[in-house]
């Protein structure tokens, strides 16, 4: 059942916005977004009072939700369009999932932990998010629904897997953090033609890092 989202809530989102534009956030429609969606709804009860501070917090499965500031970096760096046909490689709680279908797109979203492939897909259709869900290996994509507009990666991969560029459209944007495991270097990819490819970097983040496989939720 959803929780329910308050004047309070509400209020600590527009602090929220402010602290992430005065981070240098102008997108107005990215914005929005973060203004509009309940962050406290993707996290667990424990950390509900910590909902809209601009910090990541555990979620499960050795998971995190992300600090909304890299979400909306994130989201702006794509520079998605209505209708764009996104894919999202690391569903996680579903906040980034939700900034992206609160901005209109077609999103495709992957996720290897079972436990959380099943709980946030459930939370998302509660709150009317519409998306298609799969349970797989992000590091192969969905190569059956490829061609994608936009490819987002949430999770720090050591380099660029080469399934996800095969997946891009030409003219279409990928964005990732890549790196260690200290931190990474947010890479935006622009795909100029078949394997021609233009790469730019955009300061350094940490996030967890991109596993290979699936997990059932058993692992140790």
């Amino acid at each position: 059942m959803l929780q329910e989202d308050t004047f309070r809530h509400k209020g600590l989102r527009r602090k929220l916005v402010d602290t992430i534009r005065r981070k240098g956030i102008d997108d107005e429609a990215v914005l929005k977004a973060i203004l509009k969606i309940p962050r406290h709804c993707f996290m667990d009860s424990g950390f509900i009072d910590f909902a809209y501070k601009d910090q990541a917090f555990p979620i499960g499965e050795g998971q995190t939700i992300s600090q909304p500031y890299t979400v909306a970096f994130q989201t702006r760096l794509l520079d998605v369009k209505p209708h764009c046909k996104v894919l999202e490689i690391g569903t996680g709680s579903g906040y980034q999932a939700a900034v992206l279908l609160d901005l209109g797109v077609r999103l495709f979203t992957i996720e290897r932990h079972r436990k959380l492939y099943i709980k946030t897909q459930a939370l998302l259709n509660e709150m009317n998010y519409k998306a298609r869900f799969f349970y797989g290996d992000g590091y192969k994509g969905i190569p059956a629904y490829a061609p994608f507009d936009r490819i987002l990666v949430t999770a720090a991969a050591p380099e660029i897997p080469d399934d996800l560029l095969k997946q891009l459209k030409t003219g279409g944007k990928m964005v990732m953090p890549r790196g260690g495991s200290v931190s990474q270097e947010m890479i935006l990819i622009e795909k100029t033609g078949d394997d021609e490819y233009k790469e730019s970097k955009h300061g350094l983040f940490v996030f967890v890092p991109m596993l290979k496989g699936t997990s059932n939720g058993n692992n140790k």
